[in-house]
C-alpha cells in the first residue's frame, strides 16, 4: 500500500467479485509480453483489489504520465466552462489575441475550444515541431501559422499543440496557472499530495505532457471519472462535462497500418480521451494508462515501457472474463503475495571488488543519453560502485541490488556488474518509463550510454534528473 493516506479504500478481490485467478492470468500475460510493466492498480466498485509495483518502482513515487496529462487538461477546461469563463464555441483568436499572427488565416480564426479538444483543426500531422520552428518564442502563434489541409471539424489528427493552446486559454480566462487550478479544484480535494509538472523554457507547463502522479492517484482520477466527477460527497467535476468529454465525438485513424494491432485507438476520440472497445481510456506514450469501464465498475491504472495496446488486449482477454466470477481466500492470498514480490532483475554478473574502469563516451548515436566525449569512470565502493558520468553526475550503482541516488534532484536507481572485461550498469530514471544502459570497456578506453527508449522531450539524461524538467516542447 502507498505510504501516507490512501486515496481509495482496499478490498479483497473476492469481496469485489473479481477472480484472483483472472488477475494472476493478467500478470502472466503482462510479464510474457514485450511491454515492461512498472506498476498496476486495479479498482472495482471504488475499491483497490490488486496493486503492485515492479521494484525498483514504488508506490509513493510520482511517475511521468506523458500524454495522459491531456485528460487532466481537459478537466481543467471543463472547470472553466462550468464557471462560465469559457465556452466550447470560444475562438482561440478571441481568448488569446496577443498571440495571433498578423497574417492569420481565416481557418485559424475559426478554431474553437471544441476543435482543440477533439483535435479536429484540419491538419494531417502533429503540428508541434513546425509550430515551434515557426515561432520559437510563442508556440500558440506558431500553431496558428501552420497550414491546414482539411476543413476544421472534419478529421481527427493527433496534435500535441492543440492541448498546449487549451492550457494557455484556461490560464488566461481563470487567471490561474494550470497546476494551481487543478491543485485547488481537483488534487487537494481528492487528497493527492504529489502532483509534479515539467515545464517549457518560459516556465509554463506543457499541458499535453509532463504531469507526474503516483499510480494510485491515476487510479483515483479514473474512479472520479467513473463516478461522473463525484468524489465522496463533493461534485468536483460537473457530471455533464464528464459525460460530454468521454463520449465519441470524432472517428480516429489507427496509429498503425494494421488496425487489428491498434484496436483501442480506432474507436473514436472524445475531449482528450480515447474511446475503447470497453469504456474509454487516457493514454500516455510508452504505455501510461488510465482505463475506465463504467459498465463493469472497473478502473485500471498502469505505468510501463512498451506498447499500450499490449496492455489493453491483456485487460480485455484476461481480466474482463474474471469479473463477477467466483474466487477463494486462498487465491486472493496467493495473488497478494505475488503482487508484493514483483520486481525487475538487477544486472547479472560479477562484482570484482577493487576493479576500476575509465572510458570516453561515444555519444554519436541518436539514442545516446550523454554527450559525445564525456569522461566516464567506475569506482568501487562497499556493495557496488560510483559511476561518474562527468564530474557533476555521480550515480550510485548496486551489485545484485538496486541502489538509489539523486545527484541532480530527481532519483535514479541503478545496478551493475562486470561482464568479463566490460562493466555494465542499468540506470533507471524511476520517475519516468526510461532506462539507460552504460557499458564501459577500460581496455579500449571507450564507453556508451544508450536509452532503452529515448525520452520524447530530450535525449539528455541530465535534464531528466532535474526537477522540473525544462526544455522546449517537442512531443508527448
Amino acid at each position: 500500500m502507498p505510504s501516507g493516506r490512501a486515496l481509495l479504500p482496499r478490498s479483497t478481490p473476492a469481496a469485489a467479485r473479481v477472480s484472483s485467478r483472472a488477475l494472476t492470468a493478467l500478470l502472466d500475460r503482462l510479464e510474457a509480453a514485450p511491454v515492461e510493466c512498472h506498476s498496476l492498480v486495479v479498482v472495482r466498485r471504488g475499491h483497490v483489489v490488486a496493486e503492485g509495483w515492479w521494484a525498483p518502482y514504488s508506490a509513493e513515487r510520482p511517475h511521468l504520465l506523458y500524454s495522459l496529462t491531456k485528460t487532466f487538461t481537459a478537466v481543467a477546461v471543463g472547470l472553466a466552462v462550468a464557471d462560465g469563463l469559457l465556452t466550447l464555441d470560444d475562438r482561440v483568436v478571441d481568448v488569446l489575441p496577443d498571440h495571433v499572427p498578423a497574417d492569420v488565416s481565416d481557418q485559424a480564426r475559426r478554431l474553437t475550444v471544441h476543435h482543440l479538444l477533439t483535435m479536429t483543426t484540419g491538419r494531417r500531422a502533429d503540428s508541434l515541431d513546425e509550430a515551434w520552428q515557426l515561432e520559437p518564442r510563442d508556440l500558440v502563434k506558431g500553431f496558428l501559422r501552420v497550414p491546414f489541409v482539411d476543413a476544421e471539424g472534419t478529421r481527427h489528427t493527433y496534435d500535441n499543440a492543440t492541448t498546449f493552446v487549451l492550457a494557455r486559454m484556461v490560464e488566461r480566462v481563470t487567471g490561474r496557472g494550470l497546476p494551481e487550478l487543478l491543485d485547488e479544484r481537483l488534487f487537494v480535494p481528492m487528497g493527492v499530495e504529489h502532483a509534479e509538472w515539467d515545464r517549457v523554457a518560459d516556465g509554463a507547463v506543457y499541458g499535453f505532457h509532463g504531469l507526474h502522479l503516483t499510480t494510485e492517484a491515476v487510479a483515483a482520477f479514473g474512479d472520479l471519472l467513473r463516478r461522473g466527477g463525484r468524489w465522496g460527497d463533493r461534485q468536483l467535476v460537473p457530471r455533464d462535462w464528464v459525460e460530454l468529454a468521454t463520449r465519441h465525438h470524432v472517428d480516429t485513424v489507427p496509429y498503425k497500418d494494421d488496425a487489428s494491432h491498434d484496436t483501442d485507438f480506432a474507436r473514436g476520440y472524445g475531449y482528450q480521451v480515447w474511446r475503447s472497445r470497453h469504456g474509454f481510456h487516457g493514454h500516455g506514450a510508452y504505455g501510461q494508462q488510465c482505463v475506465v469501464v463504467p459498465s463493469h465498475d472497473l478502473v485500471v491504472a498502469v505505468t510501463a515501457e512498451g506498447e499500450a495496446q499490449e496492455v489493453l488486449d491483456a485487460l480485455w482477454e484476461c481480466l474482463l472474463p474474471g469479473l463477477d466470477a467466483a474466487t477463494s481466500p486462498e487465491d486472493d492470498e496467493a495473488l497478494a503475495e505475488r503482487m508484493r514480490r514483483l520486481s525487475l532483475a538487477p544486472v547479472d554478473g560479477s562484482a570484482d571488488p577493487g576493479r576500476r574502469a575509465e572510458g570516453t563516451l561515444d555519444g554519436g548515436a541518436a539514442d545516446s543519453a550523454v554527450p559525445d566525449g564525456t569522461s566516464v569512470g567506475v569506482d568501487p565502493v562497499a556493495g557496488g560502485w560510483v559511476l561518474r558520468l562527468a564530474p557533476s553526475l555521480p550515480v550510485d550503482v548496486g551489485h545484485g541490488e538496486w541502489r538509489e541516488s539523486a545527484p541532480l534532484g530527481r532519483p535514479v536507481v541503478a545496478s551493475g556488474a562486470w561482464h568479463g572485461d566490460t562493466f555494465v550498469a542499468d540506470l533507471r530514471v524511476v520517475t519516468t518509463p526510461h532506462r539507460v544502459r552504460v557499458v564501459v570497456d577500460p581496455g579500449a578506453g571507450t564507453a556508451t550510454a544508450t536509452w532503452s527508449t529515448v525520452p520524447l522531450p530530450s535525449p539528455l539524461l541530465e535534464r531528466h534528473l532535474r526537477a522540473p524538467l525544462s526544455t522546449r516542447p517537442e512531443h508527448g
